[in-house]
């Protein structure tokens, strides 16, 4: 009998897929998490010198790495259907203010880097980059870098012409820095170790 394939994700480490409808059903329960994770983080804001934040960034990555590519931006995309669907899952959505005209607004371009992020992340993670401090540190900085391109040229899209690209950047990327490094440096630091743990 042939010995199973060395783990490439932390969830295939921790719950090892196999054959037919249990890898179905694994897969959705874990979309359904991530989906579970990313409303959570949307509507958990920390007061944070300029803006409050959240830790949908944080989800976003370790998901991500943790899911493995496809399945990283499947759950980011199951995410995104099911706002579109009116449930009050994004961060600044309300019972009013959701569905599709919400996601068409300034939050539009920053769901599309989620995709983008997490299937770069996973396809990093498969290559093992997730099991040193350092690459998974560079693979978060390239992750985040991906949230923010189509965030911050949609938002300029959008209102550039009338407030200007320092507004723009100011707004859609600069006052989160300082909040997204200690994120990526949380994440950078807890996937390595779970893979510490796992061996």
């Amino acid at each position: 009998m042939a010995a199973a394939a060395p783990a490439s994700t932390l969830s295939q480490a921790y719950w090892p897929t196999t054959a037919g409808r249990d890898t179905l059903l694994r897969n959705a329960l874990l979309i359904v998490v991530g989906v579970i994770a990313m409303a959570i983080a949307a509507k958990i804001k920390v007061p944070f010198w300029p803006v409050p934040m959240t830790m949908q960034t944080f989800v976003v990555l370790s998901v991500g790495a943790a899911y493995g590519a496809r399945l990283g931006a499947g759950t980011m995309l199951a995410y995104m259907l099911v706002g579109a669907f009116g449930f009050d899952i994004f961060t600044s959505s309300s019972a009013e203010a959701n569905g599709v005209s919400y996601m068409m607004g300034g939050t539009g371009g920053y769901l599309v880097g989620f995709v983008l992020a997490a299937f770069v992340l996973g396809k990093l993670a498969e290559a093992s980059w997730d099991r040193s401090i350092l690459k998974m540190g560079v693979a978060m900085l390239i992750g985040n870098a991906l949230i923010y391109l189509p965030g911050v040229l949609w938002l300029g899209y959008l209102y550039a012409g009338a407030k200007g690209w320092d507004w723009t950047v100011q707004v859609g990327m600069t006052n989160f820095l300082v909040a997204d490094a200690l994120k990526l440096a949380l994440a950078a630091a807890i996937l390595p170790m779970l893979w510490r743990l796992k061996r």
